[in-house]
This record gives structure tokens, C-alpha cells and sequence, in this order.
């Protein structure tokens, strides 16, 4: 059951990758310009290394479904919701890199409309209740606090980004 779960999660990012790519492709042919790079690659990484924390955690402690799984699964389908809400809000400009077309008028619409960050909520989620599907607390642990490190550099880039780019 569990390497079905981790497959699914893995094609999930695996196409995601690809609406990124073709995305950036689109909006560079508008002149997006892209901010962190610098921290990209540690971000890829580590949400890389979430999954094998996950993977290994659950086979070396023989870890099994939780007993709450039924509200766990759910509660990940809402987050996947979200997910997805927040990535055809934003259509073409979606993407896992920090791509921002000068002048564009930002996104409101969606889960934009009540906050700014929905797909980084998804993340703080995701790194909370797939672990607790199986019960992987060191995955957990180790990996929120280092989502939290991580984040507060993107929000920043990103929120510089788009003050210094999008129309007013």
C-alpha cells in the first residue's frame, strides 16, 4: 500500500514538473524574469530528500497505515483540492520557480482572493498529514522545521519579486 501511495505522490510531482516547464516556457516568451535561483535547487532538494525521509522512515520502523487513516486521506484530498485550485487560479504563471512577468497584474481570484500563498499552505500541510499517515514523525519533525526555513527565504524572494514587478 505504501509504495502505491509514494508512486502516486511521485507521478503527482512528476507532472507538475511538466506544467512548470511548459509554463515557464510561456511566460519567458513574455518576458518573465526569474528570482532565487539561488535557493531553488535547496528547495528541489529538499522536498527530493522529504520523500526518501518518508519512504525510509516507514520501511526501517516497519511502519503501517495510521489508525486515523480514513481522516488523514481526507484531509490530504482537501489539501490536494487547494492544491489545484491554487494552480488553475493562477493558469499559465503557476510554476514551482519564482517567475514573475514585469507589469502583470497579480492574481486575485481562487484562494488567491483570502490569501496569498495557498500552494505554500498545501506544502505546510502536506509535509504535516503524509507523514502522519504512517505515523513518521522524524519525517515530520526534520522536514517542517526545514519547510519553515525554506519558506521564509522563497516568501521573501517572491514578495520582493512581485513588488518590485507587477503593476499597481
Amino acid at each position: 500500500m505504501f509504495l502505491l501511495f509514494i508512486m502516486l505522490l511521485a507521478a503527482q510531482r512528476i507532472a507538475e514538473m511538466i506544467v512548470a516547464r511548459r509554463n515557464e516556457q510561456k511566460v519567458k516568451k513574455q518576458g518573465a524574469v526569474e528570482y532565487g535561483e539561488g535557493h531553488y535547487p535547496f528547495l528541489v532538494l529538499m522536498h527530493v530528500l522529504f520523500f526518501v525521509s518518508l519512504t525510509a522512515e516507514v520501511a526501517a520502523f516497519q511502519k503501517t497505515l495510521s489508525p486515523r487513516w480514513a481522516a488523514i486521506i481526507c484531509i490530504i484530498l482537501f489539501v490536494q483540492g487547494i492544491r489545484y485550485w491554487a494552480l488553475l487560479s493562477l493558469g499559465r504563471y503557476w510554476n514551482t520557480k519564482i517567475l514573475v512577468v514585469p507589469d502583470a497584474e497579480l492574481v486575485r481570484k481562487g484562494p488567491y482572493r483570502w490569501m496569498k500563498h495557498p500552494n505554500y499552505a498545501v506544502v505546510i500541510l502536506e509535509f504535516i498529514f503524509l507523514p502522519l499517515l504512517y505515523g513518521a514523525y522524524w519525517t515530520l519533525f526534520l522536514f517542517s522545521i526545514l519547510n519553515a526555513c525554506m519558506l521564509t527565504v522563497r516568501i521573501r524572494a517572491e514578495e520582493k519579486a512581485l513588488e518590485e514587478n507587477t503593476a499597481k
